[in-house]
Parts: structure tokens; C-alpha cells; sequence
């Protein structure tokens, strides 16, 4: 893509633009993430049930996402992303539409496509434009993202209070957020491919440097992935607690993940890369220990939050780690986004198939081992720097050059 001729003010303009697209896709997922105990009710679906539905969010996902690429490619990125970021916020209403499991599936399928491809559109740009600053702004683009999934599940805990039909909450708020998201994108940068620029490939492998980087990725998406799409349930079935409370639940989860994010790069700064993740590591374990012992709806809420808490600042972290990980750093962050987000859908949809044998305070066991790999493996990030310092932050993964 051709980023030739935008003036300094015009991409600090795209930056805010960005950001508003990364809330309004974090909407839709808190919206969606508090009615799915009403969504389990209105297909009348069992827990195994409902985890084998979920997991068509993973396929369609897998199946749309190296589509985004070539849809950028083909009608620039302004385009491309307005585009898919409608379709994203609209299949918002299709689940709950579906009354049951082979509707629900078809629904879940859609709802994951478009998702997939909206987020890779977005975090390309999201990256270009942290080029052309010269300075790190991913961090708080995911600060953004959660910022937005917090403010549609304190929507959606609201509307659980009050008792709502999903179909209407959820048509409601796909139409005000497929507005937002169309006045944020006539902002965001216009690049164009040049003249003899190839369209992208349709898949590639990732580097063999980035599966170790993604390893700790896919732990910490899997526990995110779980807590979003099950904590209500787990307060609910497990615990006993209202529809409001269960809500509640995943509100104050995502809390703890938007507040994480956005003091990520201070704490990452003063202690470095692979501390950070130990130290997270260790909150996301003693959230996940609150979950599984938990005999009260406020303890599992307190264990949510802390597991939110611990898992925030990873990813972004594995990005950065990444991008100094080998001789193409693009491939290797593209690597370790695929391995992070594959397993951020999955995990649902593996959560409900524990349950189903076992039960979801084992299934939130699996939770608890894999996060214990935060603080195990942390030492997989500590690369060499430009500077010669072995651990990196987010943002001097963005600003190469020696650090003071």
C-alpha cells in the first residue's frame, strides 16, 4: 500500500479515527457477550450444545480472515474497512434470531466471518498508522477495543436487568453502531495499492520464531476467550446468580482488561517485557484459583476481574516480541496474530465441550493450567533490541533505534 503525501495532521486525525473504529468492534463483542445466557435459552440449548455452536465463530473466522487482505487490495483501505466493519456490526442480530442449533451455528458462522475480517483490516491500519508517528500506539488502540467491549457489556448487563428481548437490544444496537462505525472510518487513512503491487497471498505459514512468541499469546487469548463468552454463564448455572449479576460479571471482567491496557506501556516501561508477563501471569492464575473454589457469585466476580487484570497486556507484548523475532517482522507478528486470535475463538467452543463431560468449574481448571504458562514461558519474549537491551516494549518494538 502507497502512504505517500499524508500530512503529519491528517494521520494524527486517523489515529483518533482508528481508535473509535477498535471501540465500536469491541461493542459488538460486549453486547453480544452478555446475552449469550438468553441466547442459550432461546435455542434451548445444553452447554455442549451451545460450545459446538460457538465454535462456527472460529470456522467462519478461519475461513474469511485471509479475505480481508485482498478486499483492501481491491477497493483501498478506507473502503475495505467501512465495508466489513458494517457487516460486523450487523450480523450482531443474527444470533439472536436463531431458534436453534443448526440456525445458531449458520449464525455463529457469519458472525465470525465478518468479526475476522473487520479485525485484520483494522489492525492493518492500526499499524500503518503507527508508522507513520514514529511512536507506539497499539497498546492503546486494544485499550480502545476493550474500552468499547466494556461500554456494550454495560449496555447489555442493563438490558439483562431490565428483562429485554435480545433480538431487540441487539437490532438496536447494531443500528447505532454501524453508524458510529461508518463516521469513524471517513476518517481513518485512504491506501491505495501501487501500480505493481501484488495482491497478498492467500495463506501463509507463520515463521517457525513466532510459534513459541504465539504459544503465550494462545494462552492468554484462551482464558480471555473463555471468561467473555462463559463468566455469565458460570455465574448463572454454577453459582446461581441473576441474569443482571451474571452480566455484571463479564462487565467488570472487561473493566479490569480496558484498564490493564491502557497503563500497559507505563508498567512495561519501567519493568520490561518479561517480568510484566510473569507478574500477569501469577494475577491470572490466583483469578483463575477464585473461579474454580468460588461458593459466592461476588468471589467469581472478584477471580474474573483478576484474571482480566493478568491477561490484558500479553498480546500486545507478543506483537512487539515478534516483530524482533526474525528477519521479516510483519510475517512473524502475522504469525503470532493468527495463532493468538484462532485460539480466542476456539476456546469458547472447547469451554462448553469440558463442561458438557465434566463440569465448567473443570472446565475453568484448563483455564487456570493454561495461564500458568504466562509466568512459565515469559522468557520467550526477552529479544534482542536495537539497543542491545534484551527486553522490549511495545513501544520500542514501534521506534527501532538505541533506547536511552
Amino acid at each position: 500500500m502507497s502512504d505517500v503525501g499524508f500530512a503529519r495532521g491528517e494521520v494524527r486525525r486517523a489515529r483518533y479515527a482508528v481508535a473509535a473504529v477498535f471501540a465500536v468492534h469491541g461493542a459488538v463483542t460486549g453486547t453480544f457477550a452478555t446475552r449469550v445466557p438468553w441466547i442459550q435459552d432461546h435455542a434451548s440449548l445444553g452447554a455442549g450444545r451451545l460450545g459446538f455452536a460457538l465454535a462456527f465463530t472460529a470456522f467462519g473466522a478461519s475461513c474469511a480472515m485471509p479475505l480481508a487482505g485482498r478486499i483492501s487490495h481491491r477497493f483501498g483501505s478506507r473502503t475495505a474497512l467501512r465495508g466489513l466493519l458494517a457487516l460486523w456490526t450487523l450480523s450482531l442480530v443474527l444470533p439472536s434470531l436463531a431458534p436453534n442449533l443448526s440456525t445458531l451455528c449458520l449464525a455463529m458462522f457469519a458472525y465470525g466471518a465478518s468479526a475476522g475480517m473487520a479485525d485484520v483490516a483494522m489492525n492493518a491500519l492500526g499499524v500503518e498508522v503507527e508508522r507513520l508517528l514514529g511512536k507506539s500506539i497499539m497498546s492503546g488502540l486494544h485499550g480502545m477495543w476493550s474500552a468499547g467491549a466494556l461500554t456494550g457489556s454495560a449496555a447489555g448487563t442493563l438490558a439483562a436487568h431490565l428483562g429485554s428481548d435480545a433480538r431487540l437490544h441487539f437490532a438496536l444496537s447494531a443500528a447505532v453502531l454501524t453508524v458510529l462505525g461508518g463516521v469513524a472510518c471517513a476518517w481513518v487513512l485512504d491506501l491505495q495499492p501501487a501500480d505493481d503491487e501484488e495482491p497478498p497471498p492467500r495463506f501463509t505459514l507463520p515463521p517457525r520464531s513466532a510459534l513459541l512468541i504465539g504459544t503465550v499469546g494462545f494462552c492468554a487469548v484462551f482464558a480471555e476467550g473463555a471468561s467473555l463468552d462463559w463468566s455469565a454463564v458460570f455465574l448463572r448455572d454454577r453459582l446461581g446468580g441473576s441474569a443482571a449479576v451474571a452480566a455484571a460479571c463479564t462487565t467488570g471482567f472487561m473493566l479490569t482488561m480496558a484498564v490493564a491496557r491502557i497503563a500497559g506501556d507505563a508498567v512495561v516501561n519501567r519493568y520490561g517485557a518479561v517480568r510484566t508477563v510473569r507478574a500477569s501471569g501469577v494475577l491470572a492464575v490466583l483469578g483463575g484459583l477464585l473461579i474454580v473454589l468460588a461458593g459466592r457469585p461476588a468471589v467469581a466476580m472478584a477471580g474474573f476481574a483478576l484474571m482480566g487484570l493478568g491477561i490484558a497486556v500479553v498480546v500486545p507484548l507478543c506483537f512487539a516480541a515478534a516483530g524482533h523475532a526474525g528477519p521479516n517482522p510483519s510475517q512473524a507478528i502475522a504469525g503470532v496474530a493468527t495463532i493468538t486470535y484462532t485460539s480466542g475463538l476456539i476456546a469458547p467452543s472447547l469451554i462448553g465441550g469440558v463442561a458438557q463431560a465434566t463440569s465448567l468449574v473443570v472446565s475453568f481448571c484448563v483455564v487456570t493450567a493454561l495461564a500458568c504458562g504466562l509466568a512459565v514461558f515469559a522468557g520467550v519474549l526477552r529479544t534482542a533490541a536495537p539497543g542491545g537491551r534484551e527486553e522490549v516494549s511495545p513501544r520500542a518494538a514501534a521506534v527501532p533505534g538505541p533506547r536511552p
